[in-house]
């Protein structure tokens, strides 16, 4: 349980880190979430001031992914968000407590921290038949997430699960898995979407609370714009190899050994939004695109029931200039899940990279420009 108005700072002097290594960490801390040196003096002071922020983790329907990416964070570790920086109150995956005894926790936070707790979701509620396909602790996890939200100060959907429903909720969708959001509507729901998420991405959002005691500026759709603002095709290293043209066309041929764009192979990045081609997986090792695979979308919306995971965005060829990727994503982007995409994402390339025939002279007029 939190340990009354105990700090972080309280904790780790307790455990023997002294101020140098304490100010090192929130420097780099900072520096790992794209903030400006400013910050890493908030984040001390915050750190230093500030009690321990609750938290309760839940689970519903999941397959615990989030959670075993949460535990590999580097930066900052997870040892230290743990132990120092929240009190995880409850986490049935990970807590030394069992049974009933894990269960009268649930009830003390929410009568001691009301109002002052984070709620963390992994995992989504099905709906159908009074939520009888997920009873965790005895009872419709359904009822213990309304429970539970009730006393939040906000609400952190983890992973694709929580955030869109994601592979419980494919079509038919015969529990009603139902993402947060649309359960829980009269608090702020922070949607931090991947299958999992980026390690660092979820550590990240949870000091940004800490630090400036306020939620992360969220897209239009709830996710963190530090983390989710850019598209994955827009910091692909391959990038370069999409401009040009230079695609892999099967898997392990020369142009895979070449290290050329994986579009046609399914990449989904120029639609995707996430941190990974930036951020990247286990501390900073590697990524999907890097070790040869193409994106899969998994923080979008509906991933799983766009079809094959390998067919392109579009049986568009011929790709030029950097304006062209640009158009082509943002047309493919704005029409998938509606069935027009096809028809957008081919007619806005034919109007970026269609040359004029040879023999005829356009008048420049600026009507061909992307």
């Amino acid at each position: 349980m939190s340990q009354g108005l105990e700090t972080f700072y309280d904790v780790i002097r307790r455990r023997g880190v002294s101020r140098r290594s304490f100010l090192k960490f929130c420097s780099l801390t900072a520096a790992s979430l794209g903030l400006g040196p400013a910050a890493a003096s908030q984040m001390a002071h915050a750190m230093e001031t500030k009690p321990r922020i609750p938290v309760i983790w839940l689970h519903g329907l999941e397959c615990t992914c989030c959670t075993e990416s949460f535990i590999r964070s580097a930066h900052p570790l997870v040892s230290d968000v743990l132990l120092s920086m929240i009190s995880l109150d409850y986490d049935d995956t990970i807590m030394a407590a069992a049974g009933h005894q894990a269960e009268a926790i649930l009830e003390e936070t929410l009568e001691a921290h009301r109002g002052n707790y984070i709620l963390a979701v992994e995992g989504n509620p099905p709906l159908a038949e009074d939520g009888m396909f997920c009873i965790p602790g005895g009872e419709p996890f359904v009822n213990k997430l309304k429970r539970m939200a009730s006393g939040a100060s906000a609400v952190i959907a983890w992973g694709s699960c929580a955030s869109w429903g994601c592979v419980q909720a494919a079509k038919p969708n015969p529990t009603q898995a139902t993402p947060i959001h649309k359960v829980i509507t009269d608090k702020p729901v922070i949607k931090v979407p991947g299958c999992p998420p980026i390690a660092e991405v979820m550590t990240g959002v949870l000091t940004y609370m800490l630090t400036f005691d306020q939620m992360p500026a969220l897209d239009r759709q709830g996710r963190p714009k530090m983390f989710y603002s850019q598209r994955i095709h827009d910091k692909c290293y391959r990038r370069p190899h999409f401009d040009a043209g230079q695609f892999v066309e099967s898997w392990d041929d020369d142009n895979a050994r070449k290290g050329y764009c994986l579009y046609k192979m399914g990449c989904k990045g120029p639609t995707t939004y996430n941190a990974c081609s930036s951020v990247q997986w286990n501390d900073g090792v590697s990524w999907p695109i890097r070790s040869g695979h193409g994106c899969l979308g998994c923080s979008e919306e509906d991933f799983w029931d766009r079809g094959s995971f390998y067919s392109r965005l579009e049986d568009i060829d011929g790709f030029g200039v950097e304006a062209n990727a640009d158009e082509i994503g943002m047309a493919a982007a704005g029409a998938v899940g509606v069935g027009i995409a096809a028809h957008a994402a081919a007619s806005a390339v034919k109007r970026v990279i269609q040359k004029p025939d040879s023999h005829t002279r356009r008048p420049h007029d600026g009507s061909d420009q992307a």
